[in-house]
């Protein structure tokens, strides 16, 4: 107690709380004397219908009686910390499936040593690998390389968090728990784009909404219509920031047998009907800076095929870019109206790209003294997890676990409960953890087996942090 607070314990800050007040973290508050959780502990339930409707536990709903414990999952969603990590975890849960005596442990776990990796479904060049991505002015992150498809972007970690200054910081944790809580947050890339980013939603470049992920490289492209394309156009080019593919050249044009055009592609020849750097990254045609396909074009030969007549087709590896052209007398491609039955092949590239997402993974090191709420002998723990004796999740959704030392996970954020993450003013995220478990093998581990509650106890009784409870219908996650 001071001077009628008193003193919350749930994070190394130590607020002192007023009675009705919550913390620094908004997620403790004083009431009536005690430290509570401010959301409610989260139960998945395979009885209630699908989706997001709610029903508390302990509003009447509930006769006391035991449950099915093989219908419920308790999450560490509101269940409160470990920390000072000297104690057991808040909830640790006994319930038998098909007649095994499981065990969940649950906490919600304070995270210096996290970050996000997001997959951001463009051809759009949003900045050099390598460049520092800024939120609110700060450094947050990086470009890092990007993959089929995707732009990759990876954000937060320790020295952001801890290592800059105390703006940076603060503005890394904000990013952190906006993007895993799903909500739009607006990243600007040095030397490159400004891009908003929410987790299943689109991306916003430079204010353009993308909706489509592209088909594939040019060549990929090439490859998978060409079978399409023979006898209604001579040549095809499909522009493409890294693979441009040249149908009379590429392999797939050869066998089908494509007649040679003369035509000539201003870029570095890879292998036939393949070319890179065509022109540079952008927000044009195949994410290329084009606006006009033409000026990747050289001089057209008539020893190797060209002709007055020639038609021509270019088009960008979502369908979004397209144009058709026919040689004239000058061997110069002149912009005609596109056919109907072409046309209807550049539908059939967009019909074939996924929808524009960003995905964001929360990637982090459970590790540290947080195994010490679960065990004993924390490190028993890490090779229990690593022999997939116990499973790892977040929230319910299942977390995929990194090779080598520690406990290094990564969790798609879309799949777990709205608002599941939540902040510590050190800075750091704080994100729900479950470890499971047959009972016989976390008694191996030397657990806190004096403390493992029924699910019934837990409704009936809540925890430290209080006794609000919620129920979620069945997700695909459930454990």
């Amino acid at each position: 107690m001071s001077g009628g607070k008193i003193r919350c314990e749930a994070c190394p800050v130590m607020c002192y709380v007023a009675e009705g007040q919550t913390g620094a973290c908004d997620r403790y508050a004083n009431e009536g004397g005690r430290i509570v959780r401010c959301d409610p502990l989260t139960i998945f339930d395979r009885r209630l219908e699908a989706g997001d409707e709610m029903r508390p536990f302990l509003g009447g709903e509930w006769d006391g009686n035991p449950l099915a414990d093989s219908t419920l999952f308790v999450s560490a969603v509101g269940a409160g910390t470990t920390y000072p990590d000297y104690k057991p975890a808040p909830f640790i849960v006994s319930r038998e499936i098909d007649g095994v005596d499981f065990v969940t442990v649950v906490t919600e776990a304070i995270y210096s040593y996290c970050g996000v990796k997001v997959k951001i479904d463009t051809d759009r060049h949003l900045g050099p690998e390598g460049a520092v991505v800024r939120a609110a002015g700060e450094p947050v992150g990086l470009v890092i390389t990007s993959e089929y498809g995707s732009q990759m972007l990876s954000l937060g970690g320790v020295d952001h968090l801890t290592g800059g200054s105390k703006a940076e910081g603060r503005v890394t944790c904000d990013t952190l728990m906006a993007l895993c809580n799903k909500a739009p947050v607006e990243l600007e890339v040095e030397g490159g784009a400004r891009v908003t980013v929410q987790a299943g939603q689109p991306p916003v470049v430079d204010g353009q909404v993308e909706t489509r992920m592209r088909v594939g490289c040019g060549s990929a492209a090439v490859g998978m219509f060409a079978a399409h394309w023979q006898g209604l156009v001579d040549e095809v080019v499909v522009v493409d920031d890294h693979i441009t593919g040249v149908m009379s050249e590429h392999q797939a044009g050869k066998v089908l047998g494509w007649k040679p055009t003369g035509i000539r592609i201003r870029g570095r020849r890879s292998t036939p009907g393949r070319y890179f750097q065509v022109a540079a990254p952008g927000l044009g045609w195949g994410g290329t800076d084009l606006s006009d396909p033409l000026t990747i074009l050289g001089k057209w030969e008539a020893k190797k095929g060209a002709r007055p007549g020639l038609s021509l087709l270019m088009v960008s590896t979502t369908g979004e870019h397209a144009g058709y052209y026919v040689l004239d007398d000058g061997l110069r491609p002149v912009a005609q109206e596109m056919p109907r039955v072409l046309a209807e092949t550049v539908d059939l590239i967009a019909e074939n790209c996924e929808p524009a997402l960003c995905n964001v993974l929360f990637a982090a090191g459970a590790g540290g003294s947080l195994r010490a709420g679960v065990t004993r002998n924390p490190v028993r723990l890490t090779r229990s997890v690593k022999a997939l004796k116990t499973r790892v999740t977040c929230g319910g959704a299942p977390a995929w676990i990194w090779p080598g030392g520690g406990i290094t996970l990564m969790v798609d954020v879309t799949r777990m409960p709205d608002g599941s993450f939540g902040s510590v003013p050190t800075p750091a995220l704080v994100a729900p953890l479950e470890f499971t478990l047959p009972r016989a093998d976390y008694r191996a581990l030397g657990g806190h087996d004096e403390a493992v509650r029924s699910v019934s106890d837990i409704l009936e009784k809540g925890g430290e942090y209080g006794g609000a409870v919620r129920g979620l219908g069945p997700r695909e996650q459930m454990p």
